[in-house]
């Protein structure tokens, strides 16, 4: 048996190609849609991918399971585990076989089991797997967003992302009991999870590729419970906010994602189109770094760092997927590697991009303040200090006086800032506080400025406390 890793550090997310060393058969799981990297390494070994599964309708990231398929001819295994919402709307494809707990099929001498793994979602399943070519018993399972390195996935987000009320408890519910289902198996089974360290799709997931499930029902705390109650209060307390664009990759994921082939090619526009765009309300996001935007950018654009491990995630929160999306390329080299990034999160409406030659006339600067002058301008009056990190950042340490609005939520809560007063965006870098006050430069705000500087220089120069959130955002 054969088995392969493929992490994509911007999505936090982990795949896998099990490959048949006797057979040639291969299958990989949970891919990503960017197929390239699983094609070649499939060539490299002599395999030809057969078989394509995931572990459930994934919520941060668009599959790229169909798009595999349509390329090599695989056929799709996809769970029917769940209840009427959480079907797949593509499952009547010629090429998709429904699997329930229990199921079972071979790749060459592999066998994957199928286990049902609600909690982080109702149709999650993992996949349990043996080399029959050597072995009776299992080595190893693909546990999904089930169970992660110190971590199980956040069971809130049907809830708080997708707008399904009252499932989040449900969830947890049902995470306990498929922890409990996981402590009855050998200790010496590898887990290999579908996320690390970044994601969002747990609190507290290790930065180590796999494990063993003795070592998690040693030290994962999702393990140490023996009563439901509390696990469900642990479970749920604590969990980062959800990205918004978690809905929109639920539905694109359930309806089956466009393949790449059928998306429009984005043009190489020029600075008079730039123009018209912004004259037009459109969006347009500048990708350059953040010393580039904060010295000269055209205004009306809003700037998201493309050299952070962070920025599809943030491009997630802020698009409206509703709209066409434009970008300011860092350089013209950029193009390829930022479409594939962005079509990683399902921003596949790009009519076109510019180049940063564009950056000829009509250009301005980002105003930025450091810790200590700020410290020196803060008793005066109207200097509103908005932190745009999370809720828990937040409680952890703050700025006195500081308004919470996290990053994701700001183009929401617009309304409720002065637009008259002097307007001081902060975080725990600077880059997510640069990324807001781009934002409210580009919506009319005058008097803003971004305090570039991270939490040990704010700590130094400004009084700060810690505390639970008061003051709720529009989510």
């Amino acid at each position: 048996m054969l088995l392969r890793y493929f992490y994509d550090e911007k999505l936090a997310q982990a795949s896998y190609l099990v490959g048949c060393v006797a057979t040639g058969e291969a299958l990989v799981v949970d891919p990503a849609r960017n197929v390239i990297p699983y094609l070649r390494e499939a060539e490299k070994e002599g395999l030809r991918i057969t078989h394509v599964t995931e572990t459930h309708i994934h919520a941060d990231f668009v599959s790229g399971s169909r798009e595999l398929a349509a390329a090599t001819g695989a056929t799709i295994y996809l769970s029917d585990m769940g209840d009427a919402n959480w079907k797949y709307a593509y499952a009547d494809d010629p090429n998709v076989i429904l699997v329930r707990d229990g199921d079972s099929w071979k790749v060459g001498n592999i066998k994957v089991e199928v286990l049902h793994t609600p909690g982080h979602t109702p149709e999650h399943i993992a996949f349990m797997i043996t080399d029959t070519a050597g072995a009776d018993k299992p080595m190893g399972v693909f546990t999904g967003d089930f169970l992660f390195v110190g971590d199980v996935g956040r069971p809130d987000l049907l809830e708080e992302a997708a707008g399904y009320k009252g499932t989040k408890e449900v969830g947890a519910r049902q995470q306990f009991q498929t922890v409990e289902r996981f402590k009855a198996l050998p200790d010496y089974l590898q887990i290999w999870p579908g996320h690390g360290a970044g994601s969002a799709c747990g609190k507290a997931l290790g930065a180590i590729p796999s494990t063993t499930l003795g070592y998690e029902k040693l030290f994962n705390p999702a393990f140490q419970f023996g009563q439901e109650s509390a696990f469900v209060a642990w479970l749920l307390d604590g969990q980062p906010e959800p990205p918004k664009y978690f809905a929109q990759m639920k539905k694109i994921n359930k309806l089956g994602p466009p393949l790449i082939n059928t998306l429009p090619t984005p043009m190489n526009f020029d600075r008079r189109t730039l123009d018209d765009v912004i004259e037009d309300g459109g969006q347009i996001f500048d990708l350059r770094n953040r010393g580039q935007f904060i010295s000269n950018h055209v205004p009306g654009t809003i700037n998201v760092p493309s050299d952070n491990n962070s920025f599809v995630t943030y491009m997630g929160w802020l698009v409206d997927y509703d709209r066409p999306v434009y970008v300011l390329l860092p350089s013209i080299d950029d193009e390829r590697a930022i479409l594939r990034d962005l079509r990683s999160i399902g921003i596949d409406y790009v009519p076109g991009y510019f180049s940063p030659e564009v950056l000829t006339h009509r250009t301005q600067a980002l105003p930025v303040i450091t810790a200590k002058e700020l410290a020196r301008r803060l008793p005066q009056n109207g200097i509103t200090i908005v932190d745009v990190r999370g809720k828990a950042e937040y409680a952890e340490k703050h700025i006195v006086g500081a308004r919470l609005i996290p990053l994701g939520y700001l183009p929401d809560n617009l309304d409720s800032l002065d637009k008259d007063g002097t307007i001081v965006t902060h975080c725990a870098s600077g880059y997510r506080s640069q990324i807001a006050a781009s934002l409210l430069q580009a919506a009319g705000f005058e008097n803003v400025l971004t305090l570039n500087e991270g939490t040990e220089c704010w700590s130094k120069f400004l009084p700060t406390e810690s505390g639970v959130v008061l003051e709720r955002v529009v989510a």
